[in-house]
């Protein structure tokens, strides 16, 4: 089921055959439902931030609502075919995505996508803006949803060109030892983990890195209760298809051990 009939966008080619499969999915799967988080014109042209939503089995208590994001940077393409990889999985094996209700955001960055680079056709890094009174449109829209869609957990996608391996930030240590660490072995079969104890300027171990940048997307500061959040950072310069991968087999990770760490805090 489609519901993109709220907005008529003129879609750039480049950015079309991006959006091409997660239409198509929305298309052929009732799990799967395509909409509209926001747009915004430039130019002659209207963008939007797109939201694929997937509808997991229920399990007889509130689905977890977890927020994907991808394509900040303009110039991560990995991180969007990552994500379209996860919803395809599930919509073939919806039981891993037992109640859970994944709002899937591939691409937050249209022009910089359609530009092939970092920041956006405002030269603005949008991973900066967050929070920070941003005039940024698509930062506006992120910034809704992050405050409206209640979300248990925001997972952002990321791809570093100055590392050689994976790596990672959580909010806290139990999202470091029960999500973002067993994520980081299960990926490590496929791209190899970024062992150095500095990483991007910041203390590193094992892969986890101990603090991030400022006004980087992360829930709103006054939710309460805080939803998990956890960063995932491939290589930049491994093979796309390799980075789409690691990813995949991560965020696969992250449901499974969240779902047995909500059942271990509700049999407390």
């Amino acid at each position: 089921m489609v519901m993109f009939n709220q907005i008529t966008p003129v879609y750039p080619h480049k950015l079309r055959r991006l959006y091409g499969p997660f239409l198509t999915l929305a298309e052929s799967y009732r799990t799967v439902v395509g909409t509209v988080a926001g747009s915004f014109g430039l130019g002659e042209n209207r963008y939007t931030i797109p939201r694929f939503t997937f509808l997991g089995p229920e399990i007889g208590m509130p689905q977890k609502r977890i927020g994907l994001f991808g394509l900040l940077h303009g110039d991560e393409a990995a991180c969007a075919q990552a994500l379209l990889k996860l919803l395809q999985t599930l919509a073939d094996q919806p039981e891993l995505a037992k109640g859970y209700d994944l709002v899937v955001y591939p691409v937050c960055n249209p022009t910089g996508y359609e530009d092939d680079t970092r920041h956006n056709r405002s030269g603005a890094d949008l991973n900066r803006e967050f929070w920070r009174n941003s005039s940024q449109p698509e930062v506006k829209i992120l910034e809704e949803e992050l405050r409206t869609q209640n979300f248990d957990g925001i997972i952002a996608l990321h791809a570093d060109d100055t590392c050689d391996g994976l790596y990672g930030y959580s909010h806290g240590r139990v999202e470091n030892e029960n999500l973002l660490l067993p994520a980081l072995q299960a990926s490590s079969q496929i791209l190899p983990l970024d062992l150095r104890t500095m990483i991007d300027g910041f203390s590193a171990r094992d892969g986890i890195v101990c603090d991030c940048f400022p006004g980087i997307l992360s829930p709103a500061p006054d939710i309460k209760p805080r939803p998990f959040e956890i960063i995932f950072e491939t290589p930049a310069r491994a093979l796309p298809v390799q980075q789409a991968a690691a990813a995949h087999v991560a965020l696969l990770s992250i449901l499974s051990s969240y779902r047995s760490l909500i059942s271990y805090a509700q049999n407390l």
